[in-house]
């Protein structure tokens, strides 16, 4: 609950009548009634034409994170991990490291971006990490998340311990669990 929520919820308990004939102005301007009794009541039930600017102001103003619809909306970053190459366990680890903060900075450049990372955050900050079967899988699943409008970061290494320089060791994507599904969600768990 918000504050707003909870500063509602406050009022209603200590002042919960509401003037009917105020109530009533307000349904006929097509406000649900729980709304038009918190619009009259967190303006003092002063009058029906105050709850409406007040109802009408919030919702111009309301977040688009506190919407009811992305309430099922949930957020991930997926690492698909190029098993063609010959990495440990810790060579791997190392690279989804990579991933994750390559593409959470290049999305932090971005106002579009920065939005979704903070959604992210704000769900948890989930991960998964997945096997992709080639440096061409991963290029066509990067082309793939692209075409989603999904943001990706591919990880390319430097060469300076198991394996070549340039070689492409991860695919990070983020976005919308749903979209990001449509990418890698037949892809296998890395284990």
């Amino acid at each position: 609950m918000d504050a707003a929520e909870q500063e509602a919820s406050d009022v209603t308990q200590e002042a919960p009548e509401v003037n009917p004939q105020y109530l009533q102005q307000l349904k006929d301007l097509d406000i649900p009634e729980e709304e038009a009794k918190k619009a009259l009541i967190l303006t003092g039930n002063v009058s029906a034409e105050e709850a409406a600017i007040f109802y009408f102001d919030s919702l111009e103003n309301q977040n688009p994170d506190t919407d009811d619809d992305d309430d099922d909306i949930y957020y991930k970053m997926v690492f698909v991990v190029n098993m063609e190459l010959s990495m440990g366990v810790g060579k791997i680890a190392a690279q989804v490291g990579h991933g994750a903060v390559g593409l959470y900075q290049l999305m932090l450049r971005n106002s579009k971006t920065k939005e979704v990372a903070d959604k992210w955050e704000e769900y948890g900050a989930k991960k998964i990490v997945l096997q992709g079967s080639s440096t061409s899988h991963l290029l066509e699943l990067q082309a793939l998340a692209i075409s989603l409008d999904l943001p990706t970061y591919l990880v390319q290494d430097a060469g300076r311990t198991q394996i070549a320089a340039g070689s492409r060791t991860v695919l990070a994507i983020m976005g919308e669990e749903e979209m990001v599904n449509k990418v890698t969600g037949k892809l296998k768990l890395l284990n």
